[in-house]
């Protein structure tokens, strides 16, 4: 696995760190064949969203992606981040750079985005139950408060959340359908 920036290893959520540094454990996740595993501490996202973009439609194979945002600190590999890869979709690379898309070199899952601040994770491969959880409370916890890039979206979702057209809070509001929002109705979230 080619790599720019081989240091990445001692940084979180690579950086090897004892139970007591990352503190009580609140998700537990896992690719599908379980080569990789990690663990989050934060109970919950600093943000959920699905994102539009045209980049998750295509290396997601999905008309979006649903994605719960946490500092990489949050995070700790505990098995497999020898069997990892890496993509760069901004330089159609396999190098390690951010941002950069994580995946399972095995069975080909996707483990996170992972940017230059913070990474998504993808709420499907929190295990809740191994989590101390329950459905209800899983889903409740990861419940995506907007729609990003939702003027390239691929099918409409009439559920009421804010629809940015590119990044939220740096775009334009638009309804359920795609349509921009009146300017005197709209409100920044």
């Amino acid at each position: 696995m080619p790599e720019k920036d081989p240091g990445h290893k001692d940084r979180p959520p690579y950086q090897i760190r004892s139970d007591q540094e990352f503190g009580p454990v609140r998700w537990h996740a896992s690719c599908d064949c379980g080569q990789v595993t990690y663990k989050i501490n934060r109970a919950t996202p600093l943000n959920a969203k699905y994102c539009h973009c045209r980049g998750c439609q295509v290396t997601h194979g999905a008309p979006f992606q649903w994605c719960g945002i946490f500092h990489k600190a949050d995070i700790l590999f505990t098995r497999g981040t020898e069997g990892l890869s890496f993509y760069s979709s901004q330089n159609k690379s396999r190098d390690y750079e951010l941002p950069t898309k994580v995946a399972c070199a095995h069975c080909r899952s996707p483990i996170m985005d992972e940017g230059r601040n913070v990474c998504l994770i993808f709420p499907e491969l929190i295990d809740y139950k191994a989590s101390g959880a329950d459905h209800h409370t899983w889903r409740e916890t990861f419940e995506p408060k907007m729609h990003i890039f939702y003027g390239s979206r691929a099918i409409d979702i009439p559920d009421g959340k804010p629809k940015w057209s590119a990044l939220d809070e740096q775009s334009d509001l638009l309804d359920d359908y795609g349509k921009p929002k009146d300017d005197s109705s709209r409100t920044r979230m």
